[in-house]
């Protein structure tokens, strides 16, 4: 009967992952992938969060917010990889986001790439820390308190370099529009 016991709380577990864990795989990839520039490097990143995940699942009762814990993990593990690699590449915007809709006349897809482009760009020069929360709040659409926690820092940091981040793109793209830069 203890084994039958073992069994069930085992499952619990796999139950648990398959229900808290593995519904985050697309964030956690995406976020991964703007570390690392690379669709298997991400691919690797992901699934080393969820073997460390699974590895660790008695602390299962401790964790509150599964989502957060596993992008810290992720943010972790990825920044561990730029740095053995000594590298730091991404992908551009619209080659990772999908911005085409069916009505669009050509003009206004070009516009769309080309903004989406220069809004890349700019995020891209921002400093490490404005570029991973501009990213985790209005690409990932997580909360200020979740962003706190994955990134382990203080709701002041978060708000103060996402206002500093979401200004500098602002400025650069009104310039860029006015001047045709």
């Amino acid at each position: 009967m203890s084994g039958r016991l073992a069994f069930e709380f085992q499952y619990m577990n796999l139950e648990s992952f398959q229900n808290r864990v593995l519904p985050a795989k697309n964030k956690l990839f995406r976020f991964a992938l703007r570390f690392l520039g690379s669709e298997e490097d991400a691919k690797d990143v992901v699934q080393e969060v969820f073997i460390r995940v699974w590895n660790g699942r008695e602390q299962m009762t401790e964790i509150q917010n599964w989502e957060a814990w596993c992008m810290r993990i992720t943010r972790n593990l990825s920044l561990d990889r730029v740095r053995s690699n000594n590298r730091r590449q991404t992908r551009p915007m619209e080659e990772t986001f999908d911005v085409r809709q069916e009505a669009l006349t050509p003009h206004e897809s070009t516009e769309i790439s080309e903004s989406m482009h220069r809004i890349s760009q700019i995020i891209e020069a921002l400093p490490e820390k404005q570029r991973q929360i501009i990213h985790l709040r209005d690409v990932e659409g997580y909360s200020y308190n979740e962003i706190c926690e994955i990134l382990e820092l203080d709701m002041n940091q978060v708000k103060v370099n996402l206002f500093r981040a979401r200004t500098t793109v602002r400025e650069k793209l009104t310039k860029m529009n006015a001047y045709g830069l």
